[in-house]
């Protein structure tokens, strides 16, 4: 799936694919990340973070 957006269930160690592509948006950012990328995420708010800095920001409330 080349350039699709996935649906995804953020789980505490891992995600379920709900449905299928290659991709999420980071919920600050909105950059594009690559599922094999996919290392930062929020379980009770079900988002993706690009990066750890993404990650930190939304923890810190900035």
């Amino acid at each position: 799936m080349k350039n699709k957006l996935a649906k995804l269930k953020y789980l505490p160690n891992n995600f379920n694919i709900l449905e299928t592509g290659d991709h999420v948006i980071c919920a600050i950012s909105g950059k594009k990340i690559m599922l094999e990328n996919l290392t930062y995420w929020n379980v009770d708010k079900q988002e993706a973070y690009y990066s750890y800095i993404e990650a930190h920001k939304k923890r810190d409330g900035e």
